[in-house]
């Protein structure tokens, strides 16, 4: 393997390199607390692996300022929203959730056997974050590919997502093949880059491994991108988001008056599920998916370079 990595230049150097904390079969690589400052519009990602585990799902919770994407890379999981929208996503395939002023989703077990995917949140500018709800679903054919990448938001080598992003955002899910080198330049004013690892390991040139995420260093130089095996991992790049992160249970604003407002919706809803008998009175679901943002920091540990000096259908 040394000669297909000996000649790939550390431009642009990995600055944060975590592995996490995991309950049970979820691993929270980003909270808004520790990693979701350095990348932020990426506030939240958790990295889903049953490996063979029993996965009971996870019950209806709320959401708002945010939006979050699920992607399925193996096996399958169910899904509601209180927008009526309910199914199973497949591999391949896309839930977009964008909450807006606020919404309430879960989910569940699909079809037997191991389930990998991650979930992503992204903060919402102020224009989007208490506006209407909105829940797009693709199955795997809808959703467009470039090369080894499937663009689930943004652009890439003339392939757009049919998803309109909340800002300038690239999102692609990539699987490159034993030895294969793949080389992303990111878009002019990207200046956020990261990537998290699902299966195998890609060297960049140093390795990042299955359920790890790296973050990239401030810039607009593109990165090249070697497979050790077949692997799988998810690529974001961004414009910064240029707003605080102002945090609840479960919701990111740009500021206290809209937090405030977002879980006054969350409020009124949780009133109406618990009216129709779809929620308890006394407390609703939760799940290590959608933890309390208010959980412990993930453990980061700072990654020396090894030189000197990232058609839907309408629910």
């Amino acid at each position: 393997m040394t000669f297909l990595v000996q000649d790939l230049e550390t431009i642009r150097p990995i600055i944060y390199h975590t592995s996490g904390r995991a309950h049970g079969v979820i691993t929270r690589l980003v909270s808004p607390l520790d990693v979701g400052e350095l990348i932020k519009p990426f506030v939240f990602l958790d990295l889903l692996d049953t490996s063979g585990r029993e996965f009971s799902g996870f019950g209806l919770h709320p959401h708002s300022g945010i939006a979050t994407l699920t992607y399925i890379a193996e096996g399958s999981v169910s899904y509601e929203d209180t927008n009526g929208a309910y199914g199973l996503l497949a591999a391949g395939s896309v839930e977009w959730m964008r909450a807006g002023q606020g919404v309430w989703h879960g989910g569940g077990a699909g079809e037997s056997g191991l389930t990998r995917g991650f979930q992503l949140w992204v903060a919402l500018p102020p224009q989007l974050e208490l506006g209407p709800s909105v829940s797009i679903y693709q199955d795997a054919e809808d959703v467009r590919v470039a090369g080894p990448a499937r663009v689930l938001l943004g652009a890439y080598e003339g392939a757009s997502s049919a998803i309109r992003a909340p800002s300038e955002i690239n999102y692609l899910a990539l699987r490159l093949a034993p030895g294969e080198r793949w080389q992303y330049q990111p878009p002019a004013g990207h200046d956020v880059l990261w990537i998290a690892v699902g299966k195998g390991v890609v060297r960049v040139p140093d390795p990042v491994r299955r359920g790890e995420l790296a973050i990239f260093a401030p810039g607009q130089e593109a990165v090249d991108f070697v497979a050790e095996a077949e692997a799988e991992f998810m690529l974001g790049s961004a414009v910064p988001h240029p707003y605080e992160l102002v945090t609840g249970y479960y919701s990111v604003h740009t500021d206290a008056g809209a937090l405030a407002k977002g879980e006054q919706r969350i409020r009124e809803i949780r009133e109406k599920l618990v009216r129709a008998g779809r929620l308890s009175a006394v407390k609703s679901a939760f799940s290590p998916l959608t933890a309390s943002i208010m959980a412990p920091k993930v453990h980061l540990s700072e990654r020396t370079p090894s030189t000197t000096t990232l058609d839907a259908r309408r629910a």
